[in-house]
């Protein structure tokens, strides 16, 4: 069993940045891939970045150039570093790792893109 916790989310004006937080506990060693979706209200879930234990990464067309997906394999944590935000950016934001038994959800963060 692999449990996520996500952290930075909160408000931020258009143009501006955030930096999320995934940090995993439990059997880390099963993970094989990791990354972020997230969904707003009324819209369909999407995935925003995507990394795998090889190192290759993968972006939702909506944040390429923008949004940028890292890992640190000594804290088992994966960071999502979001740029030139805009609002249709605004959603909640879910870490997952994938396993041989399949898919960990965290609890989800919010992030609103508003003036």
């Amino acid at each position: 069993q692999v449990q996520l916790v996500e952290s930075g989310g909160g408000l931020v004006q258009p143009g501006g940045s955030l930096r999320l937080s995934c940090a995993a506990s439990g059997s880390i060693f099963s993970i094989n891939a990791m990354g972020w979706t997230r969904q707003a209200p009324g819209k369909q879930r999407e995935l925003v970045a995507l990394i795998t234990s090889g190192g290759s990464v993968a972006y939702g067309d909506s944040v390429k150039g923008r949004f940028t997906i890292s890992r640190d394999n000594a804290k088992n944590t994966v960071d999502l570093q979001m740029n030139s935000l805009k609002p249709e950016d605004t959603a909640v934001y879910y870490c997952n790792a994938g396993t041989p038994d399949g898919t960990s959800w965290g609890q989800g963060t919010q992030v609103t893109v508003s003036s």
